[in-house]
């Protein structure tokens, strides 16, 4: 069975840090791209990041471009998103997922306080 953990989420100030990991299970998924999306309070759920798993290259959401990171450890099946320069607007949960395949973690709550 397929599960995606994410971990990490909190509560930071404004202009602080917070690294997420999303830990996937059930199978081997090097060989597909990742993601992370977030959904904020009586919004949608939106693109964050995605990264690439032939040459990791890396697509950003323009709110997310210059302050966010996303990695991947495919030895430990894993995806990161360190995040920078946190703003309140970026409070939302925040959700890995695997393109293609359609598999949502359960999600990790990010607030940041203004």
């Amino acid at each position: 069975q397929v599960q995606l953990v994410e971990s990490g989420g909190g509560l930071v100030q404004a202009g602080g840090s917070l690294r997420l990991s999303c830990a996937a299970s059930g199978r081997t998924f090097s060989n597909y791209d990742m993601a992370w999306y977030r959904q904020a309070p009586g919004k949608e759920r939106e693109f964050v990041a995605r990264i690439n798993w032939r040459d990791s290259n890396t697509y950003y959401a323009a709110s997310a471009k210059g302050r966010f990171t996303i990695s991947r450890d495919n030895a430990k099946n894993t995806v990161y998103l360190q995040m920078n320069s946190l703003k309140p607007e970026d409070t939302a949960i925040y959700y890995c997922y695997i393109v293609i395949m359609g598999y949502w973690g359960q999600g990790t709550q990010v607030t940041v306080s203004s």
